[in-house]
């Protein structure tokens, strides 16, 4: 069909994550619980990394930013998909589905980058410790920080309009419970080889970049750390990676199944529960992950707890 001959659709119908009505109420408890407990981590971890004054370093800097953009991520995602579990017409607007997928672009770019961020202050903190706080001081944190968010925007607006520049005519049912990129595109009636390509080489090279600074970066402190000559050093410094590794592994395995499978193996189902995975879990999971493994942040907790005012820096 010739593009004048076609109607644009206005509004989109969600799915969800199950389409069976006896579902809706368990999985609107699930995911709220979800849900809150993400929000309760990340905003703990944004708290404590902020006024603690034992926390002030410029790795629970990066900490702090990683919290908000997993906070960030999720409610943009969550809140609609809790209000369709209870709804009967679960539609969103054309406006609405762009930008909701813009801003999950956003922060999903933001995300891989502030992980290779970390992990080069993970490098830098144990292969040169006595540059440490020379390499890594506030001015280049704040531009690092400034830079991956940046990004995230960049990509957001190139993207999401090469992805709304195709065609949506009569169908508009998502099987997804979100705006997301491929459960859009299989429903445009033109071509849609552009934004495939766009999206296949923004996700690789967005992935594969990030992934060789979080490899090199961790080939080096392995590296030095087996040569060490102290057991207890290098039981103290594998401690302070292992919570950055654990979060690194779950959230690059997540997306590179997501984005770089061949399109042929492309499965909706597959899609949704992936990203269930990155979008939701791995937030809520990102402040336990942090926390029960890092002897500062449990510290800075129970002071928190015993006394609000003690472990306070000055305003």
């Amino acid at each position: 069909m010739a593009p004048g001959n076609l109607t644009q659709l206005t509004e989109f119908i969600l799915i969800g994550v199950s389409d069976l009505p006896e579902l809706q109420i368990p999985l609107f408890l699930v995911f709220l619980l979800i849900y809150g407990l993400t929000v309760m981590g990340n905003l703990g971890i944004i708290t404590l990394t902020s006024v603690d004054s034992r926390l002030q370093t410029p790795m629970y800097f990066f900490l702090r930013h990683l919290a908000i953009i997993n906070f960030s991520n999720s409610t943009i995602i969550a809140p609609k998909m809790l209000v369709n579990f209870l709804r009967s017409e679960k539609t969103s607007s054309y406006f609405e589905c762009a930008t909701q997928l813009g801003g999950f672009l956003v922060f999903i770019i933001a995300e891989v980058f502030m992980l290779a961020v970390m992990a080069y202050d993970r490098y830098v903190a144990i292969c040169n410790p006595l540059l440490y706080m020379v390499v890594v001081y506030r001015r280049i944190c704040l531009m690092l920080v400034s830079l991956t968010y940046f990004y995230g925007f960049c990509t957001a607006i190139v993207v999401t309009p090469c992805v709304f520049s195709v065609y949506y005519c009569s169908f508009n049912v998502i099987n997804h419970f979100y705006c997301d990129i491929m459960p859009l595109l299989t429903l445009s009636c033109s071509d849609t080889y552009i934004p495939e390509t766009v999206v296949f080489i923004s996700a690789a090279s967005n992935i594969v970049f990030s992934m060789t600074v979080v490899l090199v970066s961790y080939f080096n402190i392995v590296w030095s750390i087996l040569r060490m000559r102290s057991s207890e050093g290098r039981k103290k410094a594998f401690s302070t990676c292992a919570s950055h590794m654990m979060a690194v592994t779950v959230f690059y395995g997540t997306l590179i199944f997501m984005y770089l499978q061949p399109r042929t193996n492309y499965s909706l189902d597959t899609d949704k529960m992936a990203s269930v995975f990155y979008t939701l879990v791995i937030p809520m999971l990102n402040p336990l992950i942090y926390s029960l493994r890092n002897k500062d942040v449990k510290a800075a907790l129970r002071r928190f707890m015993t006394n609000p005012c003690y472990s306070f820096r000055s305003m």
